[in-house]
């Protein structure tokens, strides 16, 4: 019964090309002071803590927003780590709603003359957190790329 209602939630897929090695695209998820660099929904939102314990099982806490860059924070538990391939972890916002975890799941595919990013963004509580977390998703891979061009 469970399974089946996970498999009803709102989820979020999208595929993203970038221009660059596979290798490069996941240092941009992996390493906290890339991450700071582009991670986040828009241009005045920085990032203030990238702490990863990158690992499975290992945890996760962003810390972004605001002036400070401390008006939101989100943490989660990575369930697997293949190095340049795939990344899947929790995510939950613990400071507003400690209780709803999604999945998000990143496969990185190596392509001629590059990389095929696919994201999924699964098991969201409704389609209003589906649209909004599409929109923050949709700034951060645009800032992906710019950082992965530079």
């Amino acid at each position: 019964m469970e399974q089946a209602r996970l498999a009803e939630e709102p989820s979020l897929v999208l595929t993203r090309f970038y221009p660059v090695a596979p290798e490069k695209v996941w240092r941009a998820w992996t390493d906290p002071q890339a991450l700071k660099r582009w991670w986040g929904p828009g241009d005045a939102d920085p990032v203030a803590v990238a702490d990863l314990d990158l690992r499975k099982g290992g945890r996760f806490r962003m810390v972004f927003g605001g002036a400070q860059g401390t008006d939101h924070e989100v943490q989660g538990t990575y369930w697997e780590v293949e190095p340049s391939r795939r990344l899947v972890f929790t995510w939950t916002w613990p400071r507003t709603t400690p209780e709803r975890e999604s999945l998000v799941t990143i496969e990185l595919k190596k392509v001629p003359r590059g990389t095929e990013l696919h994201f999924r963004h699964e098991q969201l509580f409704d389609e209003a957190v589906r649209d909004g977390h599409r929109r923050g998703w949709t700034e951060s891979f645009i800032k992906l790329e710019q950082f992965l061009r530079s």
